[in-house]
């Protein structure tokens, strides 16, 4: 079997992922619970996490480093304890679904809100930004990578936007991290979502956001940390402020192993690896008759290691049906949680067929895929 559906979880893992977990969940207690060994082993696995995951994002320190289930829930928490009525919020067409739907929510609680389109070809019209902010605006969240296309979008240029109206900037890394730099102090993100399970080659079941200083978030879920069990209150202190109940220590040993590999392997040789695969995919496919590549990112110096593309007029899941059963290939096809990016590509019917990479993927294994993605379209053709 051939892996090709990194962007929606790694299947692949470093090997020290899986025996990180297994090793934490014969030792582990509870982070906090205890002063016990096994309660102060997990706490300082947890600890250690935290500040890797600070380390790589240029977080202002561990404490502000806060787990969640998953990316979706630690949007979750920014966008309800950031977002009051009568605020203005400005996204973009690109965003997930993770996004979307919590600003819906919002909206109809009496957020603002302006969701700025993309181009046929996925592209951002930045300018869009700064026409979009008013007095009102409180923030501006942003998908740093296209789930569906891969579309690499400028944090740098949307930050100092940011910075200059006064308006908070929060990115969605979740399928970013681990692929591209992503540095929160040069950058100005004052709030960064991550996901575990993809890029950072950790189990599923851990996200997280890492928040800037002096951005206050008020609780999301409210219960016990281990600690000030007497305040009829939440800890008010990082990160247990946006933290309640046990941690996924298990899930965060493993992370803490994808971490591990991604440091000693070395980031930039990860993320080049990635490029590398994702281009030669690209430029392979991209000459093959009938094929539509979706995205403006096909010249693009930084890829994220996705691409997204149509057989003719087949439909995306039969594509990714034949892919699968016939060669081994595992894709993702339909419409990816991302409905307004699929509206703007019209493709809201036929779907797309995505293929995402790892650096854990070989060459050999792309060159089958644009062999596969071949044999599929000369029998489209009629050939």
């Amino acid at each position: 079997m051939m892996y090709f559906d990194n962007a929606s979880t790694s299947l692949l893992k470093p090997p020290g992922v899986a025996e990180a977990v297994a090793r934490a969940i014969n030792t582990f207690g509870g982070v906090g619970r205890g002063v016990h060994e096994a309660s102060l082993r997990a706490g300082m696995e947890v600890f250690e996490t935290r500040e890797k995951l600070a380390h790589l994002f240029k977080a202002p320190d561990a404490r502000h480093v806060v787990f969640s289930l998953n990316a979706t829930e630690a949007l979750n928490i920014a966008i309800e304890g950031l977002l009051k009525p009568a605020d203005h919020v400005i996204t973009t067409a690109a965003s997930h679904n993770s996004v979307l739907r919590p600003l819906y929510r919002k909206r109809d609680g009496g957020v603002a809100l302006t969701i700025l389109p993309v181009s046929p070809d996925g592209s951002l019209g930045y300018e869009g930004f700064e026409r979009a902010i008013n007095e009102q605006t409180r923030m501006v969240l942003t998908t740093h990578t296209s789930n569906l296309t891969g579309e690499v979008y400028d944090l740098g240029r949307i930050a100092e936007l940011c910075r200059k109206r006064n308006v908070l900037f929060v990115v969605d890394a979740a399928q970013s991290a681990g692929h591209l730099e992503l540095d929160m102090a040069k950058t100005g993100i004052d709030v960064l979502i991550f996901s575990g399970h993809k890029g950072l080659f950790g189990p599923q079941g851990v996200g997280g956001l890492c928040v800037a200083e002096g951005i206050e978030i008020p609780p999301y879920l409210v219960g016990g940390t281990g600690a000030h069990s007497f305040d009829e209150s939440h800890p008010s202190s990082m990160p247990d402020r946006l933290e309640a109940g046990t941690l996924n220590s298990h899930g965060i040993a493993g992370l803490k192993a994808g971490l591990d590999y991604i440091e000693e392997t070395g980031f930039e040789v990860v993320a080049h690896k990635t490029s590398a695969l994702t281009r030669r995919f690209r430029e392979g496919v991209g000459v093959i008759e009938g094929v539509v590549l979706y995205g403006s990112a096909v010249n693009a110096s930084d890829l994220s290691g996705i691409v997204a593309l149509n057989v003719g007029s087949l439909d995306s899941g039969h594509v990714s049906e034949v892919l699968y059963h016939r060669y081994g290939i595992c894709t993702r096809s339909g419409t990816h949680c991302a409905p307004l990016m699929h509206k703007a590509l019209h493709t809201t019917e036929q779907g797309v067929v995505r293929f995402s990479f790892s650096a854990l993927n070989t060459q050999e294994e792309i060159d089958v895929g644009i062999a596969a993605i071949r044999d599929i379209s000369r029998e489209a053709e009629g050939l």
